[in-house]
């Protein structure tokens, strides 16, 4: 194992049984004959049940009890990184944080780990009921893997982190589901291993509270640590990873900078990418008059691209025939957000062809989004065109394609210096100014020669 690796996992997979659904009898002579054979069934089955000796996934001996939540996967992390494993429920994310923290072993193929670890799999395990807060904090640092007089040294932070220091001699049992949880991840953030394997915790507690967790998870991957993060968060993935690894039945299916794989799997999910072409007229959009070819959104060098750079410019090309002559046309595209709102809509407002009919033939329109303007996350594109005078719908195309902006925090967009999260639908670099005014004298306010809201003089 190399010296800068932390983690080496090499063609890992991993079998389970399951339970199938048993045959109903259609008479009694085949319930009986059923009853006679069972103790030997059972005996089989019993046997079986941790036995894959002669079973290799996608070798054809696969049997339908049988399901390979891994199937044959490799990569490695080195030193410092923090990697985020995102993927559909079922994909096998959990099931490679188990393995790495020792809880199952695999059923073939191996990990080296290098390195303390600790893991934050189940916010939680490990509290008593009847004891109070601050014995749970002893209790629940201790099967994490922290020693006594870590936990004395920090103590104090991880309660007030929690912030429940007024019930902290409280029995756990009295605590809200929500308490319980902010104490649990407030004892967990504090750890200090090498290696910390994170599942899905940036969920718990309220707004608030998952702000000030996310806050943490990112000042711990600052300090040099290697994670291992899996989270249905894409923005705090995006965020909080330089690195990503999409699974999928078990595989890997991609391994890259963040946005990219984040880009690749939601794209993936909602069945969208960032080009979409109709080559049969017959499958295409078509209204009486226009009938739409394709749709693409490209970067600043022309190329289609699924992922863009919060400062770079986006720019979304509608192709389109125009099938009868004498028409003014009205194309436009309508940008949502991955939360269904709408960002904005923007008219085709090109002087050369506005008010003008067009002549029978094919078009290609462009709306360019300018950098620094869209707010980082996945954005859907619906394409429209509209005859005017009189009006008529031609086609409308809802979530034709979509696209990713990603924030890499280089310090020169509009997140400056602010590393945790922005709100908003849209994140606009803005000119501001400041003053400064030495030992407090602010000179008088000059009066205005002209009022522009009145429009008389001052």
């Amino acid at each position: 194992m190399q010296e800068d690796l932390a983690i080496k996992i090499e063609h890992i997979s991993k079998c389970y049984r399951i339970g199938l659904k048993e045959k109903m009898h259609d008479s009694i002579a085949s319930a009986i004959a059923d009853f006679v054979r069972s103790p030997i069934r059972n005996y089989r089955n019993y046997r079986s049940l941790y036995r894959f000796d002669q079973m290799r996934p996608g070798d054809g001996a696969d049997s339908s009890d049988v399901i390979w939540a891994l199937n044959d996967v490799s990569f490695e992390v080195k030193k410092g990184q923090v990697i985020g494993i995102i993927g559909g429920n079922g994909a096998g994310k959990s099931t490679i944080l188990k393995i790495l923290s020792k809880i199952t072993d695999p059923t073939y193929g191996c990990a080296e780990i290098r390195g303390r670890v600790s893991s934050l799999l189940e916010v939680g395990t490990g509290f008593h009921p009847d004891l109070t807060g601050r014995e749970n904090v002893y209790l629940n640092a201790t099967i994490l893997g922290m020693k006594k007089r870590e936990v004395d040294r920090k103590f104090d932070d991880i309660v007030d982190f929690s912030g429940i220091e007024k019930f902290i001699d409280t029995p756990v049992k009295r605590y809200s589901s929500g308490m319980k949880v902010r104490l649990a991840f407030s004892v967990a953030a504090h750890l200090e291993p090498e290696i910390l394997i994170v599942d899905e915790v940036l969920s718990v507690g309220d707004a608030d509270f998952q702000k000030k967790s996310l806050s943490k998870m990112e000042n711990i991957g600052q300090e040099g640590r290697t994670v291992l993060f899996v989270s249905h968060s894409m923005s705090a993935i995006s965020r909080l990873c330089d690195r990503a690894i999409l699974l999928s039945h078990g595989k890997v299916v991609a391994d890259g900078p963040a946005d990219q794989v984040v880009s690749a799997y939601l794209n993936a999910s909602s069945g969208t990418a960032a080009a979409r072409v109709w080559s049969d007229p017959q499958d295409a959009p078509t209204g009486p008059a226009v009938r739409l070819r394709a749709v693409r959104v490209r970067d600043e060098g022309g190329n289609v691209s699924e992922t863009h750079d919060i400062r770079q410019p986006v720019r979304l090309e509608m192709e389109y025939d125009v099938l009868r002559s004498g028409h003014v046309l009205l194309p436009h595209f309508t940008v949502l957000n991955d939360r269904g709102q709408c960002a904005f809509i923007t008219l085709d407002q090109d002087p050369e062809w506005r008010g003008k009919p067009r002549q029978e033939g094919r078009y290609t329109s462009t709306a360019v989004i300018p950098g620094n303007l869209l707010a980082e996350g996945m954005f859907y594109v619906s394409c429209y065109c509209l005859t005017l005078n009189p009006d008529s719908k031609q086609f409308n195309e809802r979530s034709a394609v979509a696209f990713y902006v990603s924030d890499n925090l280089d310090g020169d967009s509009a997140r400056g210096d602010y590393a945790k999260k922005l709100g908003g639908v849209v994140r606009p670099l803005l000119k501001w100014t400041t003053q400064f005014y030495p030992n407090g004298n602010k000179p008088a306010d000059r009066a205005l020669e002209h009022d522009p809201l009145s429009g008389r003089s001052a």
